[in-house]
């Protein structure tokens, strides 16, 4: 059962910046060769001292304030002290007793039911390294170590155990990174911008801890992998012991790495290196500048535009698809807007596996207002309109152009009585069905209309014309 089960997550999502956390080294290292975009240090030599990225400071309050935190008058870095390879230092500078800020909340849907998810705390830190295996993790003879990420800032999202099963997670996540990409702070998109840490008990059991999951879809998985594991445990009578785990993205399993640390354990201490940081009362002020964040831009696409919360909700959880629907929903049909992004649209580019960021490149807001143009003239049917989408996210091109090469154009209503005869005459035995009873039969008909005028007529008028003409060539046939 779903209340056996406690999830906690620590959400680690890259911030925007230019620099990293504590030096000047360009955060843009994607692309880029192993251990190019590094100094003194971000690799942790002797004598290299950080200086605080101002901007990092900011976004962190940004975050903290569009989740309803309690942003803190002073923070404090701290040395998190541990030993790993791609720690170049031995320790993290992290953030401790004295965080951005405390006690938050995100809502979400779970199952028609609004679920409040409380938000521990907000802080800064910066990244490790990465690590590299030959082969999997518990299988590899040896790890590259590229410290490119090495000192990228990062904001530390820590929730309460309040989730309930994997799939909140992963619902909880997709609302995070929504509102992370509403208030410009953070690219989604970018490879590693979002890992997550997950805490997960099962009832009679020790919590453990699953680390560095890199995707969405990764924590759902993970998190099932890992109920299934403890449950199996004590059915048979085994303890669940309080661990630290891998999960391995390949076999979607998790691994036993470690015992599970302690607080203590870490030894923090204040960075004697860095000052505590006032936060002053006109950086509060940055809460002039939180946008209109996906909630409440739900909200008022119901009363501005008088569509379904269903496709108010589908069309804001996702700044880029919103911002689309806008641009749409203001020079033609809102509704029909709504129905044709949220539902067509939006399905071609989950089966493509590409954002509207992408997409926006070969279907500008200006072509899409142009294909709805030509389907409410009916100059394009609703599949024509269909294919032109497919065919401008996969090559680009024009609606005008594209229309006239794949001859996408409407039929007029003579040509489609031509076509209705032919496939009457043609399909004599499928005519003898439906006049039978057989309503099959007719959605076959209507297919092989649709065939001979190549998907230029419409369906719904085809099947009118159909049937009428159907019943008169059996009142023909009756009379003879």
């Amino acid at each position: 059962m779903e209340s056996e089960v406690k999830i906690g997550l620590e959400c680690h999502a890259q911030l925007l910046t230019r620099s990293k956390l504590f030096c000047p080294c360009s955060t843009d290292y994607h692309n880029a060769e192993p251990n190019t975009h590094v100094c003194a240090v971000c690799l942790g030599l002797p004598g290299a001292l950080p200086t605080v990225n101002e901007q990092a400071i900011r976004y962190g309050i940004k975050v903290a304030l569009a989740l309803g935190c309690e942003v803190q008058p002073e923070i404090i870095f701290y040395r998190k002290n541990y030993y790993y390879p791609d720690l170049p230092r031995g320790f993290q500078i992290t953030q401790y007793d004295f965080p951005i800020a405390f006690n938050g909340l995100v809502r979400i849907e779970s199952d028609g039911e609004e679920r409040e998810i409380r938000i521990r705390r907000v802080h800064i830190e910066e990244d490790p390294g990465r690590l590299v295996y030959k082969g999997t993790i518990d299988t590899a003879k040896y790890a590259l170590v590229d410290y490119n990420r090495s000192g990228i800032p990062l904001v530390e999202i820590v929730t309460e155990p309040d989730l309930r099963s994997p799939k909140e997670a992963r619902i909880f996540l997709n609302k995070l990174r929504s509102i992370l990409e509403y208030l410009g702070v953070f690219n989604g998109d970018l490879e590693g911008a979002m890992r997550v840490d997950a805490n997960i008990s099962v009832a009679g059991g020790e919590r453990a801890e699953v680390k560095n999951i890199s995707s969405y879809k990764g924590v759902e998985r993970a998190l099932s992998f890992e109920i299934t594991r403890q449950k199996n445990l004590l059915r048979r009578g085994l303890k669940v012991k309080q661990e630290t785990r891998h999960y391995d993205e390949v076999r979607g399993i998790t691994i036993s790495m470690r015992t599970k640390e302690f607080e203590e354990d870490y030894r923090y201490f204040p960075e004697p290196d860095l000052v505590p940081i006032r936060i002053a009362e006109s950086v509060l002020d940055l809460k002039a500048e939180i946008p209109e964040l996906p909630d409440e831009k739900r909200k008022r696409f119901i009363t501005q535009y008088s569509i379904t919360p269903e496709h108010a909700t589908a069309l804001t959880s996702d700044k880029h698809v919103a911002d689309f629907y806008e641009a749409v929903a203001s020079r033609i049909d809102p509704k029909l807007s709504a129905t044709w992004i949220a539902d067509v649209l939006k399905g071609e580019l989950n089966y493509r596996s590409i954002t509207m960021r992408e997409a926006i490149k070969r279907l500008s807001p200006d072509d899409f207002v142009a294909i709805l143009r030509y389907l409410k003239q009916g100059i394009i049917t609703e599949r024509g309109a269909t294919v032109l989408i497919r065919e401008m996210l996969d090559r680009g091109g024009k609606p005008d152009e594209i229309i006239k090469r794949k001859k996408l154009a409407t039929i007029s209503p003579t040509e489609i009585d031509v076509a209705i005869d032919a496939v009457i005459k043609a399909n004599k035995n499928a005519v003898a069905d439906y006049l039978a009873g057989k309503n099959e039969a007719l959605n076959f008909l209507v297919g092989q209309v649709m065939k001979y005028t190549r998907g230029r007529a419409e369906p719904k008028e085809v099947r009118i014309k159909l049937v009428d003409k159907i019943q008169a060539y059996d009142l023909r046939s009756d009379a003879q």
